[in-house]
């Protein structure tokens, strides 16, 4: 299969946002804990909002074939002094599960450092859970030249 990998526009707000769902629904599945609360409608109106701002970015990866939307990522710039100024962040990363093993989740990686590189940033950071069945997803991102550096991600709600 081929794809192409190009910038989602507010417009694809729609893809990136269903996408997204299937993403954190496969995650509650793998765990059997319902982790996140997902509105469509709210997160197509957030998805198109911050993309507007020009603050949030996505990459699509679409079947040259058809068109269809087969995965995506998206990056959001982060500033932090032991990171030696701005990074990126890497929020969401997806490709349906019968794409998977094509190559298109490297592509995806590959052009999201090819757009921190272009905005100078010093480097991309993203989180796993740490259990067992992120394994596969933990030796995907060792294998893009990602390290892990430890601890564990935490949130404390506002």
């Amino acid at each position: 299969m081929s794809v192409r990998i190009e910038p989602a526009r507010p417009e694809d707000a729609l893809a990136v946002a269903t996408m997204l769902g299937d993403l954190l629904q496969e995650i509650s599945d793998s765990i059997g804990v319902e982790v996140f609360h997902f509105d469509l409608q709210q997160s197509i109106d957030r998805a198109r909002h911050l993309m507007k701002k020009g603050i949030y970015h996505a990459f699509l990866a679409r079947d040259e074939n058809n068109g269809q939307e087969v995965g995506f990522i998206t990056l959001t710039e982060v500033h932090a002094l032991y990171a030696e100024g701005a990074f990126g962040l890497i929020p969401e990363l997806y490709v349906r599960p019968a794409f998977r093993c094509e190559g298109i989740g490297e592509a995806l990686i590959r052009q999201a450092k090819t757009f921190g590189t272009e905005r100078g940033w010093t480097r991309l950071e993203t989180t796993t859970p740490p259990l067992p069945e992120f394994e596969r997803s933990l030796r995907f991102y060792e294998w893009q030249g990602f390290s892990i550096t430890g601890g564990h991600k935490l949130k404390a709600k506002l």
